[in-house]
Parts: structure tokens; sequence; C-alpha cells
């Protein structure tokens, strides 16, 4: 551990961490929980702005359909944002994209301050999409960025602080949505723009760092200048080991370009990598993790919990989540990525089913809705600690320097459509179904552990061709005409 901590240390790489970590993941978290705090004050004015230009009452629905506009842009232009990835990173490189993805948060805020003063709910609707546009993106490239950047030894820990930002994102914007900070009715357009002061400190430190050296070798085949980087980030050293693995791994890719997704779907010999993605990534979106985050005023409502401490509640959860991933991080790369997956999703599965039980017997005893909230809390341990923070380091891990930024594509997309749907879908389960919509998450929970434990190969402290040539030992072999056997061969 004193090892890791002290290579961290040797050289910009934390400088580089924190940077990326403030305008990159930290913008996700902050967004998705601080537009639950406003949600009064925007609605307020949408009708006021209605009324200032039209001199009628808007009427209930139109302001339900405009406020819902403004909620659902943010996931559509993630959806988008997530669909650019390759695109921009193969022509920009990782860090030209993410200044690229600075500028147009500056401009998304401007537009989303400016809305108020000028009577313009359109603004808002724009700079709500182009916010979920730089969201997408820049989640995405944060996470190519670290992963090409960090050597074998502490690769996993390095890619888990993007979950340590999205948790600190959702902290803090749970936090400066609070009415003794700046969830008052004349403040919210300044609320909704406070993490952009990270994109101007990214855009003023992040020109004098250096791009991420697996790209400067491999794509750019420039051995000094990945060189100078690596020593730039890691301290002194020849990095012979690391630059081999870089050579051996230029090698296999011939010269090739920058897979597209629909490359990457085709090739069989991915199969594995991308079903296991697609395994984790619908396990995670329909963990319940995403209807706790959005929803959890009405979860704790549900449960019986006093309005007035609701807020106070969900502050510990996003508390204890920061907490978790940082705990995560430190233990990663001694129990590896395997544990960490299928033991969060197997604890996610008995607490949504005991959550389930719980809300059913509230009404049975006071002591019923504290069990509630306690069991929500141990599920986001068990979630932060677990799916939340090794995702990153399995979607960089899986898969070559030509199939990466597709699979992170592939990645992006899943997730902004599980939101999408999840935010849709969900206020009509727990209205229709109650306690048992936790059901559901549970069992997709327990598929997902299930899965990982039969079949996802370790990735610790290998390279990246040794994890694909793992996944291409992985054999559906018919042993009789009526029987089929699953051979991993590892």
């Amino acid at each position: 551990m004193k090892r890791m901590l002290k290579e961290l240390v040797g050289g910009k790489a934390l400088v580089l961490i924190i940077v990326l970590g403030l305008g990159g993941s930290f913008q996700i978290g902050y967004h998705l929980t601080v537009i639950s705090s406003p949600s009064p004050y925007i609605q307020t004015f949408i009708n006021s702005t209605w009324i200032y230009r039209y001199g009628g009452n808007p009427g209930e629905e139109t302001v339900t359909l405009i406020w819902s506009a403004v909620v659902s842009l943010f996931a559509v232009g993630g959806l988008v944002g997530s669909m650019t990835v390759r695109c921009v990173t193969s022509h920009l490189g990782r860090k030209t994209a993410t200044l690229f993805n600075s500028v147009l948060t500056v401009v998304a805020t401007v537009l989303m301050y400016i809305s108020k003063p000028t009577h313009s709910f359109e603004l808002l609707m724009l700079s709500r999409f182009l916010v979920g546009f730089t969201s997408g993106l820049g989640g995405n490239v944060h996470m190519l960025y670290l992963g090409e950047s960090s050597p074998k030894k502490i690769r996993g820990m390095v890619t888990l602080t993007t979950a340590t930002s999205l948790a600190m994102g959702k902290l803090s914007g749970q936090f400066t949505g609070l009415r003794e900070i700046l969830g008052r009715e004349e403040w919210w357009n300044i609320l909704l723009c406070v993490p952009t002061c990270f994109s101007v400190t990214q855009l003023l430190i992040l020109p004098f760092l250096p791009d991420a050296p697996r790209y400067i070798l491999i794509e750019k085949g420039n051995m000094e200048e990945c060189k100078k980087a690596l020593q730039f980030l890691w301290g002194p050293g020849d990095y012979k080991m690391e630059i081999d693995e870089m050579l051996a791994e230029q090698a296999v890719i011939r010269g090739e370009n920058n897979k597209t997704l629909l490359d990457m779907l085709r090739v069989k010999h991915l199969r594995w990598q991308i079903l296991s993605l697609l395994v984790i990534c619908v396990g995670i979106q329909f963990s319940g993790i995403p209807a706790i985050s959005v929803f959890s005023f009405n979860i704790f409502l549900e449960a019986g919990i006093p309005e007035d401490k609701i807020r106070h509640v969900t502050l510990g959860i996003g508390a204890s989540a920061v907490l978790t991933s940082l705990i995560c991080g430190l233990l990663i790369e001694s129990m590896g990525r395997r544990v960490l997956l299928w033991g969060g999703f197997a604890g996610m599965s008995v607490i949504m089913a005991l959550v389930t039980v719980s809300l059913y017997l509230k009404d049975y005893s006071s002591v019923f809705p504290y069990i509630t909230v306690f069991l929500i809390f141990l599920f986001n341990v068990f979630f932060s600690g677990g799916p939340a923070g090794v995702i990153q380091s399995i979607t960089n891990e899986i898969f070559i320097q030509s199939y990466r930024p597709a699979a992170c594509m592939f990645t992006g997309i899943l997730r902004w459509l599980g939101l999408a749907m999840l935010g849709f879908i969900f206020p009509f389960l727990i209205g229709a179904l109650k306690s048992l919509s936790f059901i559901f998450f549970s069992c997709i929970c327990l598929i997902a552990a299930l899965f990982i434990f039969f079949i996802l190969p370790e990735t610790k402290g290998k390279t990246l061709l040794e994890i694909s040539q793992e996944f291409k030992n992985i054999r559906v072999c018919g042993s009789s005409k009526n029987k089929t056997v699953l051979e991993i061969k590892l």
C-alpha cells in the first residue's frame, strides 16, 4: 500500500488526477443531484416567463411539459456526447478533447446563467442539453485519459478515481442545494453554474500537463514524448517494461485506426468482452442506484421518514459513497476486480430484497423506516465499493487501444439510455408496485453477480494483451446434442 501511494506522488500524476476529476466526472455527479433542489423555483420561472411573454397563465400541463424537457435533455445530451467519444478522441487526442469539453461547459454555463434575466426557458433547455453533452463526452474522455496514463501496477487505483470524483460531485450537488447554501429561489441559476469554476481551472492547468503516454506512443508513434510524459507523471525512470508493453500492443494493432462501435460489435473474438460490459452496465443502471440517487426523496417519503429530515439523510448517503470509494481505491490492487464486482452485486441483491420487506412492514413499527434508511446506506456502500468503481478499470483493461474508444462509447450509451429509461419508468413503477418494485432491482443484481462470478476473468496485474487472451480462452462447448457445458479456460 505504501509503495503504491509513494508511486502516486512520485511525479505530477496526482495533479493530473485532481484536474481531470474536477473537470470530468465531478461535473456529471453534480448535475445529476443538484437539479432536484431548485425544481419548484425553475417551474415558477417557466410559469412567470410564459406570463411575461404571452400575458396568460400557461396551465399546469404546459409547465410540467417544459420542466420535463429541461430534466430529460440532460440525459439526451449525455447520450449524444457519449456517441461522439471515438470521433473526438481520435482526431483531437485525450488532452485536447478534454480542453474542448471544458470550453463547451463554460459556454453552457453562460447560457444557463443568462436564461433567468433574459426570461428564456429555451436557453435553459439548450444549456441543459449542452451540459449533458459535455458530461457524456467528458466522463468517457476522463476515463480514457487516466487509463492510458497509468502504469499496470496501480492502473485500477488510478482509474477508480473517476468514481470518487463522481461521488464527490453528487455530494456537492446535494450540499450546495441546501436552502442554507444556494438552494433559494433567487439563486437557482447560480446554483446550476457552480461546477464551471473547476472547468475554468482545468483550462488553466491542463495545457501544462502531457497527453496520455499510451496514446502518444501507440497512436502517434512518438516514443521519446511518451517516455517524457511517463517521467513527468510518475517520476524518474526508464519505464522499459511499460514501453515494451505498449510496443507489443502497437504491433498487434499494426497501425490500424480506432475502430467504430459497429466494427467492435462485429468482431467475434470480442463477444465475451462486449457481453461482460453489457451485463455490468445493465446491472449498474438497473440495480436501483440511479433510482435512489434521483428519487431518494420519494423513496424516503414512502418509507415514512419525516420530510424535514430527508435532505440530511441524502447528504449522509452521499458522504458514505465518497468514503467508500476512497477505501475501494486502496483495496482494488490487493483484492482484484472480480471480487469487488461480484461481491458488490451480491450484497446489493440481498439488500434490495430486505428493503422490500422493510418498506412492506413500515406501518407495523416506527423502527422500520430507520431500518430502510440503514439498508439504503449499506446498499450505497456495496455499490460505491464495487461496481461503481471497478467498471472504469474493466472498460480500460479488457480492450486494446484500437477498440477502447468504441468500448467507452458503448458503456456511455448504455449508461445514458438506462438513466433516461429508469427516470421515465421508476415513478410509475413505485406508484404501481410500491415496495415490490425493489424485487426487480434485486433480481438484476443477482444475475450480474452470478455472471461475473462464473465468467469474468481477473484483470489485476496483467497486460492488456494477456487479458485479451484470457477472454479468447472462454469457450462454450457442445458436449452432446442435449447438453451444453460452459468451459472457462483460464
